[in-house]
């Protein structure tokens, strides 16, 4: 699958499960570990589980699995998908973390475009 494709299908997810904040970063100019990066926060450490479930399971349906996945027992849950990696917070850690500040050089793309496909 296409990674924008897969973008696109992870980001309904995440919307549709209530996911805050959800930002698309277009890293591939910047690296080689991947070419976007998805970042979301939950409510609470059980809104972040049951986020990175809810992506895991119905990304799987469509044919991508995830080749890692880190965190389930912490406030940050990332799941690799290769050319798409999705970090899943608890508010409090992404702000301690703030990957957006570490990655600001990259494109932030507007998921309101990827919802409207």
């Amino acid at each position: 699958m296409e990674s924008l494709n897969l973008v696109k299908e992870i980001v309904k997810v995440l919307d549709e499960k209530k996911a805050e904040n959800v930002k698309i970063i277009k890293i591939s100019e910047l690296t080689v570990i991947a070419d976007y990066f998805i970042i979301a926060s939950g409510t609470s450490s059980t809104h972040v589980r049951s986020l990175s479930e809810e992506v895991e399971e119905t990304i799987s349906k469509i044919g991508a699995e995830p080749r890692n996945i880190e965190g389930r027992a912490t406030g940050w849950i990332l799941l690799d998908y290769s050319d798409v990696v999705v970090h899943i917070f608890t508010p409090e850690d992404r702000e301690y973390y703030s990957l957006e500040r570490l990655w600001s050089d990259a494109a932030i793309m507007d998921i309101s475009e990827v919802l409207t496909d």
